[in-house]
């Protein structure tokens, strides 16, 4: 999708055969026979930039990656860009005029970023509040295409979602995670949170958990730990496994390329009443999971508010605490949240939990007893006994539990 061959030549018996210019599969392989896995159906467009590096277009300056779109719009205005930039800036705006609310953008990292800056500036010029939403894979490529591409938000998969998914799969390690989110805590809230989409693997399916009910603690840490969006797929909240073999690769993703069914969604659909009326028990316990859990993310102000992890501090203080449990706080003016997760299956653990002296402080706790209740699922009441400014409840969470603790 960046570049293009400007001249191909092939051999063909006596005949030289010139194409000008060459066409390169979409992932840029120029093979005559395409690999399996080379984007064979997709042809790579000419973005202005050649083989040797050459580009045809201006570079961005560097102090432009906190302008605004409307100052990127200006810049272009008088700059001669690639003609497959216009047509693209072009198709884009039809679609607006058409009612779409948005783009989502594949591989966006191997277009220039300075294609970005030009097709996202004058998207938002007609549309400010278009929803634009792409994929980088490259860590160090972020903040470029964030804020020189004027990006809205990014797959969080490279460190996030790749990190959580060893956990869950029971050969990673919580400490890991902590560690991800002050990395990204300048742009957190760019980076889109998920743990299904069309090219991953479906939770249920046996080659990643095998049980929908084993990422319970992951969507929790995902819709809680940052003020990121958390985007589900559909079908995730009933457990759909995609175990049917759709003839394009094999089960465990909800192919884009074939037509399959998804049966457990489709027993949510329950002919076209979408009451859920065909679903087992155990699924429509899982989705009242999914429920419970965004319909209080989307009102609790602590999760637009400040974050502070605990957990490396009850590592060093707290007695059978362990890398198989994970926990934070998340805090506004008027809410107080203590989040707890267990990723273990079988084991439920036991331990003192406590609150380091500059989280009491911050929250102006005094030396008391306060009560707390799990928003979950309501019924879980706890205690937090603070003494000498540090903070302590007692804790026995069981396998694959979470808990979102509020102070009264």
């Amino acid at each position: 999708m960046a570049t293009n061959l400007w001249e191909g030549e092939h051999q063909l018996g006596q005949w030289q055969i010139f194409r000008n210019p060459a066409k390169w599969t979409g992932n840029g392989s120029r093979l005559s026979k395409p690999d399996f896995n080379d984007w064979y159906e997709t042809v790579k467009i000419n973005y202005g930039i050649s083989p040797d590096g050459h580009k045809d277009f201006a570079s961005l300056p560097e102090d432009f990656g906190h302008k605004s779109f409307t100052e990127h719009f200006e810049f272009w205005k008088n700059q001669v860009v690639p003609d497959s930039w216009i047509k693209f800036r072009d198709i884009a705006l039809f679609w607006l005029d058409e009612g779409v609310d948005g783009f989502r953008y594949d591989m966006a990292e191997m277009v220039p970023v300075e294609f970005w800056s030009f097709m996202n500036s004058s998207i938002k010029m007609k549309k400010p509040d278009a929803f634009l939403m792409a994929e980088v894979y490259n860590p160090q490529l972020y903040r470029d295409y964030i804020f020189k591409g004027k990006m809205d938000y990014l797959y969080d998969k490279v460190e996030f979602y790749d990190s959580l998914k060893h956990i869950m799969q029971g050969h990673g390690w919580t400490d890991h995670i902590p560690v991800v989110q002050n990395g990204l805590m300048d742009i957190e809230h760019q980076m889109l949170h998920f743990l299904e989409n069309h090219d991953e693997q479906r939770i249920a399916c046996p080659e990643f958990l095998g049980n929908a009910e084993k990422a319970k603690p992951g969507m929790v840490v995902s819709a809680t730990i940052s003020t990121s969006p958390t985007m589900i797929y559909f079908g995730q909240e009933v457990g759909e496994p995609a175990a049917e073999s759709p003839g394009f690769g094999s089960p465990s993703r909800t192919s884009i390329f074939d037509y399959v069914g998804v049966p457990h969604f489709q027993r949510w659909v329950n002919n076209k009443k979408f009451d859920g009326g065909q679903l087992s028990p155990k699924e429509k316990e899982l989705r009242t999971f999914y429920r419970n859990l965004l319909n209080f993310t989307i009102n609790s102000s602590a999760l637009m508010g400040k974050y502070k992890d605990i957990h490396f501090y009850n590592k060093d203080h707290t007695e059978y605490y362990n890398h198989r449990v994970l926990s934070f706080v998340r805090w506004s003016e008027n809410e107080k949240l203590i989040i707890i997760s267990n990723f273990d299956a079988g084991q439920t653990f036991g331990f003192d939990l406590k609150l380091p002296r500059e989280i009491i402080r911050e929250w102006g706790l005094q030396d008391s007893t306060y009560q707390m209740k799990d928003e979950l699922f309501k019924e879980k009441k706890l205690s937090l006994f603070v003494e000498n400014e540090i903070g302590h409840i007692r804790i026995d969470i069981q396998p694959l539990e979470s808990l979102i603790l509020s102070l009264n």
